[in-house]
């Protein structure tokens, strides 16, 4: 089973980001993009996380995982976010243990959702 790294890539910091200029979030993007991806991961852009008095933000999931959304992330928090990215992937349910996450993952995590049914509930 393969996870996803969501990455918002319209993400801004505080403050309007000139026309001309890379927005945040697509420098995140480029920045995990040009790493070494895990084994079990694929990198995602999407376009608006609803995050954005967060600063970046990324998003984890997986088919029968707890699902996650971190923020104030930034491009030199790449190599981090992927090392996170990979305890998520290698997980059975999506639960990395508390002390084992890297400490972005620890404090700026904005939001953990259940994993959804694969039966539909009747």
């Amino acid at each position: 089973m393969v996870a996803t790294l969501h990455v918002c890539t319209t993400c801004r910091r505080a403050g309007e980001v000139p026309e001309d200029e890379i927005r945040p979030g697509a420098a995140l993007h480029a920045a995990l993009e040009g790493l070494d991806c895990p084994e079990g991961l694929r990198i995602v852009p999407v376009e608006c996380l609803s995050a954005c008095t967060q600063g970046c933000s990324v998003a984890l999931s997986a088919p029968g995982k707890w699902s996650y959304v971190y923020g104030r992330l930034g491009p030199a928090d790449a190599a981090t976010v992927l090392e996170g990215a990979a305890l998520y992937a290698q997980s059975a349910d999506g639960l990395v243990p508390w002390r084992a996450r890297p400490e972005i993952f620890r404090k700026q995590s904005l939001a953990r959702i259940p994993p959804q049914a694969l039966t539909p509930e009747e």
